[in-house]
């Protein structure tokens, strides 16, 4: 049997500071993990390595992309870190919470933990794209973390979940990839049932934001996403018969 960590993947996103992404790099291996991703990262500097200390393999092994897409797309569930809350930015669960579901579904899938930029997180379009959002309650007056301080937190909270979870009965999920294809013919069957009024970019935005928010807390399996096409062919079957 795999090791569950390594379904875990780190990805920092849009990272400034090369001493960031050395101490993150560290904070990762200290936890037991290995799985580190960046995207548009600066170059690795001398600091990124000093600060990477004995964790020089998973800094220099990190899997750099100029895209999220392509950071993601071969995850089964892919979830964001955020200080910032509000209904528009979906489902948003405390570290603790949030990492219960996590460790579950990393027994049998590949799950990316989104970290966001250290002066603006993740932007809107990135937030919209995660199933659910982790937070870390900080104080008040000083709300923000260091981004490796919360790579830090987030991995020390997977490992401990281990030693509270020791059973679980998940399935194997699918990818990103897979749930674009979906999320593209569902709207166009929304459209072929009129349920989208013609034109109405904002009501479809919405209500596909609010679909992968709704798939992405839990993500699906091979056998939903063929009964989910299944559904969608037989609606393309009715309206296509003659009238």
């Amino acid at each position: 049997m795999s090791n569950w960590k390594d379904n875990i993947h780190f990805v920092l996103v849009g990272p400034r500071e090369p001493g960031n992404i050395g101490a993150s790099a560290r904070a990762i291996k200290n936890m037991g993990f290995k799985k580190f991703s960046l995207v548009n990262p600066p170059a690795i500097t001398d600091e990124a390595r000093w600060l990477a200390c004995n964790a020089i393999d998973v800094l220099e092994s990190a899997k750099t992309y100029n895209n999220l897409q392509e950071a993601v797309k071969n995850k089964s569930i892919m979830v964001g870190t955020t200080r910032r809350k509000g209904r528009k930015r979906g489902l948003i669960l405390t570290v603790e919470d949030g990492i219960k579901r996590l460790y579950d579904l990393a027994q049998n899938n590949e799950i990316a933990i989104l970290f966001g930029r250290e002066d603006r997180g993740l932007f809107n379009e990135e937030i919209q794209e995660c199933g659910f959002l982790i937070t870390i309650p900080t104080s008040k007056e000083q709300p923000s973390l260091n981004l490796a301080h919360a790579v830090l937190i987030v991995a020390y909270e997977l490992s401990k979940a281990e030693y509270k979870s020791p059973e679980f009965a998940g399935g194997k999920l699918i990818r990103q990839e897979e749930l674009m294809t979906l999320y593209s013919r569902v709207s166009d069957i929304l459209k072929l049932l009129e349920y989208i009024p013609n034109g109405d970019r904002d009501i479809e935005k919405k209500i596909m934001q609010n679909l992968k928010h709704f798939i992405g807390r839990a993500g699906l399996t091979d056998w939903e996403l063929k009964m989910l096409h299944g559904i969608c062919s037989q609606i393309e079957k009715k309206f296509m018969l003659p009238f």
